[in-house]
């Protein structure tokens, strides 16, 4: 009887021991402290935006040939106006030559056929005089006045001549225009595709052709960013946008939205979006940036301060919130306003001071399970 006693002490003994060697341990969970501050409503672009120059084009001759002068180097600054490439052209060199002879030749002919329309209408006048006195007869006056009315009609013509002469030399510069690029502004020559002595081609319709020379202007600068399509009504000229950029890491530059694009663009494989365009607040910031930098930005829709705020983090899918009370997790409903990846606003449902669990992603993390607050590390 005693061993049997005895026997039955132990295997108690060892099913109270099985038993708390197999209960559940808190979890170990991080909190935070439901407190004060300001909170953001924001929207980033889907993909990294670009830094573009607010003057930028691609100039090409409008007809094809060898290139004869080539008068910048990628790099170098020019003037507006500045003469940049041409193309061999002494057939129309030699077109407007010709054209401005035949304005000169034309010019001297004007020039005798109308001093001859002159003294002939002083003819006529001298023989109306003699008609007056019955020293011609009418026929004769007739006569002298016709003639003087043909001559004049003549000047005229001739000087139409002319008129025509000229623009058939304007018409041969025009044709020199063809072959010539100039700086429609002052700026920067990025790019240029052909050497001297190479032909140039222009780009026909339908067939992307690289064109001559990349010339802008990086006195003016912006920003370019996609943002989803979603969040396209939301967004509007004027509100205010932090800009960052790889290139200057830790730096915020301020700025606003000047343009939303009036579509949406659909590229293969991704997700459509909608472009935007940024002007920096304070073009003296953006001095020395280079066209073609990757840029982030993030427009503020709207902020409130000094409000009840959480870590977005601390949020459950069905908009709740786990609180640490008692060694145990409890579940909580709240109501919440603005909100960004950071933080989100708490209108009710929570107190200041009240900690809130953040590591949602750990096992076990739910509402009823017992719980130990994480000691940070030292």
């Amino acid at each position: 009887m005693r061993r049997l006693v005895t026997a039955l002490i132990i295997v108690v003994i060892l099913a109270v021991a099985a038993f708390w060697l197999s209960r559940p341990k808190p979890v170990a969970v991080t909190v935070a402290s439901v407190g004060t501050g300001t909170v953001e409503a924001t929207l980033a672009n889907t993909r990294a935006g670009t830094v573009e120059a607010c003057q930028r084009t691609k100039l090409s001759t409008i007809v094809g040939g060898r290139i004869e002068y080539l008068g910048v180097k990628e790099g170098d600054k020019v003037e507006k106006g500045q003469l940049l490439l041409k193309l061999w052209n002494d057939d129309q060199q030699a077109s407007s030559a010709l054209a401005a002879a035949q304005v000169t030749l034309a010019a001297k002919r004007a020039e005798e056929v109308c001093i001859a329309a002159t003294n002939a209408e002083k003819e006529a006048s001298r023989q109306a005089e003699l008609r007056a006195r019955g020293f011609v007869s009418p026929s004769r006056e007739e006569s002298a006045r016709t003639d003087a009315e043909v001559r004049r009609a003549a000047c005229a013509t001739a000087r139409a001549d002319i008129a025509q002469a000229e623009a058939r030399l304007k018409s041969t510069r025009v044709d020199q225009g063809r072959v010539a690029l100039y700086a429609p502004f002052a700026g920067t020559v990025a790019k240029i595709v052909g050497e001297l002595g190479e032909y140039s081609t222009p780009s026909p319709p339908g067939v992307p052709t690289p064109p001559a020379i990349d010339l802008f202007d990086d006195a003016c600068l912006y920003v370019k960013a996609p943002m989803d399509e979603v969040d396209a009504p939301k967004i509007a000229v004027g509100q205010p946008v932090r800009i960052t950029l790889d290139a200057l890491p830790g730096k915020v530059l301020a700025g606003t939205v000047r343009r939303v694009a009036p579509y949406v663009s659909a590229v293969e494989k991704q997700a459509r979006t909608v472009d935007i365009e940024v002007d920096f607040a304070k073009p003296d910031e953006a001095a020395g940036l280079l066209v073609g930098y990757s840029a982030d930005v993030e427009i503020i829709l709207a902020t409130r301060e000094n409000v009840l705020r959480i870590p977005t983090a601390a949020i459950l899918e069905g908009g709740n919130v786990l609180l640490l009370e008692d060694g145990k997790l409890v579940e909580r409903s709240i109501k919440a306003g603005l909100a960004n990846w950071e933080h989100t606003e708490i209108s009710e449902g929570l107190q200041a001071g009240e900690r809130i669990v953040t590591s949602l992603e750990r096992t076990g993390v739910v509402a009823g399970a017992k719980a130990t607050e994480e000691q940070a590390a030292r």
